[in-house]
């Protein structure tokens, strides 16, 4: 059997994040968070990341 060649691209991950969430914020909220995200040098998602981590590590 022929071997598959590699056609470039982005490499393959082990553990792909394929569920998209949507979240509904106020403005405030949304302010809050995203201030909280660029005081801490983080992306919004890492930010709400980091919060599932603190849920589930209680």
């Amino acid at each position: 059997m022929a071997e598959i060649k590699n056609k470039g691209g982005r490499p393959a991950i082990d553990n792909p994040r394929r569920s998209p969430v949507t979240v509904r914020l106020t403005a405030d909220e949304y302010s809050r968070l995203k201030e909280y995200a660029e005081l801490h040098s983080q992306t919004i998602t890492q930010v709400i990341l980091e919060g599932i981590e603190m849920v589930y590590s209680k």
